[in-house]
């Protein structure tokens, strides 16, 4: 009669669980903070507006206390400070980077910051459509604006610009100071939108936690910045080449 070890099998179970998590806790972290966390949260603030028109309690507070501080000369450095964070502005820019990745033939690097940047936009558009959420009309705006704002536009443009750079530089000195700058570049974007009263702080919000989201979980998939390991046997592999588990996958030889 066949007999089954339990005591042994759980045991191998676990060795084999921490090894795994020993193996992959940084991706897996990753994913938690950097895909699911923000997705939760925007999830939360899409599902509670939708049951609450009126929106958010902090929204207004924070309105009225930017508008406080408007100035002639805020004004226009308002006005002209967030067109930068504009899809018009921030699109040659990405169309210049994807022209020197074609150059340099790095594919796995131009399919993410297309991937990124399209389904961003792709992603604000169809939210805005679904969410139907107007924007505030609580003074005259010096830029007004005709669409929806949940989630704001801005916010996920200078976003995702900022973070699909960060990964594509990750590992060199220029992520840190493209994330710091980055990070300054987003909020001054941000804060002009608040200014202008043309969005709520929860669309900015919103628009950052998914486009967050969006553009990490997009590096886990192309992995745009990945070397292979090669060995003596094997030619180094290329920016133009699949991994080998990605041919497998295709069913390529």
């Amino acid at each position: 009669m066949l007999s089954f070890d339990f005591q042994k099998f759980f045991l191998s179970l676990f060795d084999f669980l921490q090894k795994l998590l020993a193996a992959r806790w940084r991706s897996l972290l990753l994913l938690f903070l950097g895909v699911l966390l923000p997705l939760q949260v925007f999830g939360l603030l899409t599902l509670e507006l939708r049951e609450n028109e009126g929106g958010f309690p902090w929204d207004l507070p924070i309105l009225v206390a930017i508008h406080a501080t408007k100035q002639p000369q805020l004004d226009v450095i308002a006005v002209n400070l967030t067109k930068l964070g504009s899809v018009w502005t921030v699109s040659p820019v990405v169309a210049a980077i994807a022209f020197l990745l074609l150059l340099w033939k790095q594919w796995r690097a131009l399919s993410y910051l297309l991937t990124t940047t399209i389904g961003s936009t792709i992603i604000n558009r169809t939210t805005k459509e679904i969410m139907h959420r107007a924007r505030p009309q609580l003074w005259d705006s010096p830029a007004p604006e005709l669409d929806y704002a949940f989630p704001s536009g801005h916010a996920m443009t200078s976003m995702t610009l900022v973070v699909v750079l960060v990964i594509l530089t990750w590992g060199s000195i220029w992520s840190w100071i493209i994330l710091v700058l980055g990070s300054l570049f987003v909020l001054a974007i941000a804060w002009t939108r608040l200014y202008l009263g043309v969005h709520f702080p929860s669309d900015i919000f919103a628009g950052w936690m998914v486009s967050i989201a969006w553009a990490i979980g997009v590096s886990l998939i192309i992995k745009p910045n990945l070397v292979q390991k090669t060995t003596t046997e094997t030619p180094p592999a290329t920016e133009t080449s699949l991994l080998t588990e990605e041919t497998q996958l295709i069913g390529e030889d």
